[in-house]
């Protein structure tokens, strides 16, 4: 029984302990200089009583007795030594938080080192726990030391900016030193460059991260508090003002903690661009002659000559002649052509056997480069262009003479068209020399007064270079490449232009230029231009003729029956046009008022076409095809009677230059040619019949059509039918509704219906088609009647012929309203539910009756209560 109570007072014990208050402050030693702030952070956990807690502090040094300081409950609880100091608030003690407070001195003196105790009265129900903390803390001497030495003002681009600043302190206690560099560019903030310390680590600012790994900025310790950095390769971005930051430093907890800061300034440093003292010139004004050896030289002068890297390159006119990189590798040059460094910032271009295309205005163009520090990387820091230098070059020109000529003269459009270009008296052009030609077209000026538009400036029609190359201007492209126009070289001083078909928009003036080329060893081995000559204009003009034509249609076999075939032929006549192209419509019309309806088309590449009216099933009965350069033949096979009429040809004329599109030209229409003749053939006739007029609704109707032929004895396999089945509504209506049709090759095909029943149509016997109207409705009420196309088979040609349309009678069909069959379901319905109703109002007033309508008013004597009154 002693051991669980022992348990259970373990268990008490410790929860006790585990709940137990506990008040914390700094676990460290705290040193401090004198006049600077100080603060002391101090905690309570795991208490009882109301949330927010008070505080009292007090300060113990040695073994004397210990000050009471300050107190959040108690204003009274300072000693009076501190009163003063607390008035003032140079001590004073902040609220953090419910259980946090924290004492702030503004300017901690020497003698408030000692232990600060920091207590927490009770508001627990038991006393357990810590309720007060200690931390010892040491205030020693202000002996931080900050002397800067003043930095060079004026250093230039490329240059070394070096920055020394010497800080000390009197060693204590365990304090450490750190430096940092600063730098302003102009109203911005400072930004740091460099810190050193406190624990002999570097650390960088944001913008120098990469130019210290590159070497650009290094820290140089001096010795005896002197910190030095280095800073090479300077910029414009690191002229301003520098200064720099002194702190000595002391660890808490593991942390390092500023305690005392101080600064100076180094002074302004300017940066002197190296494009301030970047001086490029060139030589004066040099006159040569062809084949001399021209050399220029550049002369390159700066105060950082020395740290620079030169990129030079010689320009004539603005056009790059030779480049030198900064590494010495030459760019751009040739074997004439050479350019290389003479001296210190001297380079010299050398340019052998001079050509008049050498002459111009040269310059030399010089970027410097700088590196941002030993091993940063290049930038470019200065671009100069030397005054330009003249140079001339002394040579004598080829001479000659050119004219030009129409040789083959075109009298009409479509001619040919020739003109030569003739060079003479050819004179100083060089044994490699060549010519190239160039021909040059403008149109005929207008009428006087009209003003010049675009259309008539000068156009280029091609040109053939020094090497024979062709170039096409723009607007006769298509004609070069289709070969319609030619430019050739028929000797080495004639030139000739040829248009295979000339066209009226080729009337102009032509004009050739004749340019001379000589050899230009300075463009390994290319050509320049040397001369130019142009000639006067030649005009080709001729008397423009409207094109004609005419066409002429002749019957080739006549039709005189149906079945027979039909041929025309239609003849053609031109004027004026040069081997054209034609196309032809073949057109019909029923008569000389109708409509012109298109049967066949044949296009100018002869593409055989046919027209919208031309039965399918017809197509290979009608022939066009071009039989001469000139004609064309018709040819209609197994003619019918919807063939009978008029028939010509409508032809046109096209032209089109090689590789182009067709041009129409001219139209024509021939004569035309009646086709007409008188069918013998059998007659048609056609009856309808009904089994019956009347019909009740949902009931099928059925109608015969009943088709015979008179006339001559024919087979049931020579005739054929197409049957078509209407219905009119309304008596003497005009609009009737197709329901269904049947082709001559047996193909039924239904109309659009918009009610519930359905139609049928079916060939019951070789001249009789039946239409049945199954499921009737209302809305088939009305006329029907039918209409049929006969087909036979001529025994002449042994084609079939379409015969004239015939139409039957009208039959009108009625469907009843039945009225028995409308009104015996709801009379049915009507008896059973007035029967259900007066059976269940029985039966309802019988219950009613027997249960609830009984005389409950009435009690009868109990036989009882008269036995009891007789004995009284």
């Amino acid at each position: 029984m002693e051991r669980p109570s022992f348990i259970v007072l373990l268990i008490f014990v410790s929860i006790g302990v585990c709940g137990a208050r506990l008040v914390s402050v700094s676990s460290a030693p705290l040193i401090r200089v004198a006049g600077e702030p100080t603060s002391i952070r101090c905690d309570v956990i795991e208490y009882e009583g109301p949330r927010e807690q008070d505080f009292d502090w007090d300060l113990k040094e040695g073994e004397a007795d210990a000050v009471k300081v300050i107190s959040t409950f108690d204003r009274d609880y300072s000693d009076a030594s501190l009163r003063g100091r607390i008035a003032s608030g140079d001590v004073s003690v902040v609220r953090l938080e419910d259980n946090a407070v924290e004492l702030r001195i503004k300017k901690v003196r020497s003698s408030d080192s000692g232990t600060y105790i920091c207590k927490t009265p009770s508001t627990d129900s038991v006393m357990s726990g810590v309720y007060e903390a200690e931390v010892q803390l040491t205030v020693i001497p202000a002996t931080l030391q900050v002397s800067p030495r003043p930095a060079t003002p004026i250093v230039l681009e490329g240059g070394s900016i070096s920055l020394s600043c010497n800080v000390t302190r009197q060693l204590t206690l365990p304090t450490y030193l750190s430096v940092t560099w600063l730098l302003q560019r102009g109203a911005s903030p400072f930004e740091e460059i460099l810190t050193f310390g406190p624990g002999g680590g570097v650390t960088t600012g944001a913008g120098y991260v990469q130019r210290y790994s590159d070497g650009g900025i290094r820290l140089v310790p001096r010795g005896e508090g002197v910190f030095g950095l280095m800073i090479s390769g300077a910029t414009a971005s690191d002229a301003g003002l520098y200064k720099c930051v002194g702190r000595q430093w002391t660890t808490e907890q593991g942390k390092w903690r500023n305690i005392l800061e101080k600064s100076g300034e180094m002074g302004a440093v300017s940066v002197t661009p190296i494009a301030q003292s970047l001086v490029v010139s060139a030589l004066s004004d040099t006159a040569l002659n062809v084949d001399d050896t021209l050399t220029l030289s550049c002369k390159v002068t700066s105060d950082s000559l020395s740290r620079l890297a030169l990129e030079v390159s010689w320009l004539v006119d603005g056009r790059g002649v030779a480049s030198l990189s900064r590494d010495g590798m030459l760019t751009n040059g040739s074997t004439l052509v050479g350019l290389q460094r003479s001296g210190q910032g001297e380079f010299s271009l050398v340019v052998r056997g001079v050509t008049g295309s050498d002459a111009g205005l040269y310059s030399c163009r010089v970027r410097a480069w700088s590196r941002s520090g030993e091993a940063g990387s290049w930038y470019q820091a200065a671009e100069k262009t030397s005054n330009p230098v003249k140079v001339q070059v002394a040579r004598i020109e080829p001479n000659f003479s050119v004219t030009s000529n129409l040789v083959l003269t075109p009298q009409a459009t479509g001619d040919p068209t020739e003109l030569a270009c003739h060079v003479t008296n050819i004179t100083h052009l060089p044994a490699a020399g060549r010519l190239g030609v160039a021909w040059e077209y403008s149109p005929l000026p207008g009428p006087p007064g009209d003003r010049p538009t675009t259309a008539q400036t000068t156009q280029l029609i091609g040109s053939l270079d020094a090497q024979g190359n062709l170039q096409t201007g723009e607007l006769y492209r298509g004609r070069m490449e289709s070969g319609v126009i030619s430019l050739t070289r028929v000797k080495p001083d004639t030139f000739m232009m040829r248009f295979l078909q000339t066209q009226d928009g080729d009337m102009g003036a032509y004009a050739c230029s004749v340019s001379a080329w000589t050899p230009n060893p300075a463009r390994q081995g290319g050509m320049e231009r040397a001369a130019e000559l142009r000639t006067p204009l030649v005009t080709v003009r001729w008397e423009s003729k409207r094109p004609g034509l005419s066409v002429v249609a002749r019957t080739e076999r006549e039709a005189s029956a149906g079945g027979a075939v039909f041929q025309m032929s239609c003849s053609l006549a031109v004027e004026h046009l040069q081997e054209p192209g034609f196309s032809v419509l073949v057109q019909t019309q029923e008569n000389l008022e109708g409509t012109p309806r298109t049967v066949v088309s044949l296009s100018p590449d002869a593409v055989l076409h046919h027209g919208g009216i031309t039965d399918p099933s017809r197509r290979d009965s009608l022939v066009l095809v071009k039989t001469g350069p000139a004609e064309f033949s018709f040819r209609l096979a197994g003619v019918q009677l919807s063939d009978r009429g008029f028939y010509w040809c409508d032809v046109t004329a096209w032209t089109r230059q090689t590789g182009q599109a067709w041009t129409r030209a001219v139209s024509a229409e021939s004569n035309k040619i009646q086709v007409t003749f008188d069918e013998t053939g059998p007659s048609f006739f056609v009856g309808i019949k009904s089994d019956t007029t009347k019909v009740f609704p949902w009931e099928t109707a059925k109608m015969e059509c009943n088709l015979g032929v008179s006339g001559s004895s024919r087979k049931t396999d020579d005739v054929s039918y197409e049957v078509s089945w209407f219905l009119t509504r309304m008596r003497g209506a005009q609009t009737s509704t197709l329901l269904a049709s049947v082709d001559r090759f047996g193909v039924v095909r239904k109309g659009q219906r918009n009610s519930s029943s359905d139609v049928s149509l079916e060939r019951s016997g070789p001249h009789t088609y039946t239409l049945s109207v199954h499921a009737t409705q209302d809305s088939d009420s009305g006329e029907y009647h039918c209409l049929a196309t006969p087909w036979h088979l001529s025994a002449s040609t042994g084609a079939w012929t379409q015969a004239a349309q015939i139409t039957s009678t009208r039959v009108f069909l009625t469907v009843r309203f039945a009225m028995w069959d409308s009104l015996k379901l709801p009379l049915l319905y009507g008896a059973g539910a007035s029967l259900g109703v007066g059976v269940f109002s029985l039966l309802l007033g019988l219950v009613c009756a027997r249960c609830c309508c009984r005389n409950t008013t009435h009690t009868p004597r109990s036989r009882t209560k008269l036995m009891d009154l007789e004995m009284d």
